[in-house]
């Protein structure tokens, strides 16, 4: 698997998930810029996204949904505030009622995704910040450091592929 750490510090609320690839930066940075690759990867294997539009422009965004294996679907979208590709990527991700609006009664999260080379490949950190610690722990409680462990542990077939 390609994640090499995850650290939750309640102190900071934030969630980083790191990742190493045998892959250069901008062969990574692929997996988020195309929304053909990013649904292939974006979501715990049970849990299949399908991209609706993606626009990683700052105040563009990108809105999706999960698919379980019941075939119940659950909405998220991003608000993409900077982008320097190929290296970092800023968002706030969210959840989404069924007709794509977002859903205000969920917790959001600021998304900052930095790409740098490492050991001959690339280092990718995925920091996750929540404004408070109940909403941290209404996402851990939801399996989030679990399904994005298991969403970024797919990227390594989609690089080698």
């Amino acid at each position: 698997m390609t994640v090499t750490r995850v650290d939750k510090d309640v102190d900071t609320l934030t969630l980083t998930v790191v990742a190493d690839f045998t892959a250069p930066v901008e062969r990574v940075w692929q997996l988020w810029a195309d929304p053909r690759l990013l649904e292939r990867w974006w979501g715990p294997p049970s849990y299949p996204a399908t991209i609706e539009e993606h626009d990683l422009t700052p105040g563009g965004g990108v809105r999706y949904y999960m698919t379980g294996p019941e075939g119940e679907k659950f909405g998220g979208w991003w608000r993409v505030s900077s982008v320097t590709p190929p290296t970092t990527l800023e968002f706030t991700d969210g959840f989404s009622d069924q007709e794509g609006r977002p859903d205000p009664e969920m917790p959001t999260t600021a998304v900052r995704m930095t790409l740098t080379e490492h050991d001959g490949g690339t280092r990718m950190e995925l920091r996750s910040a929540f404004d408070t610690r109940e909403q941290m722990e209404r996402l851990a409680e939801m399996g989030m450091v679990e399904g994005l462990s298991q969403s970024v542990g797919q990227m390594d077939g989609l690089l080698a592929g």
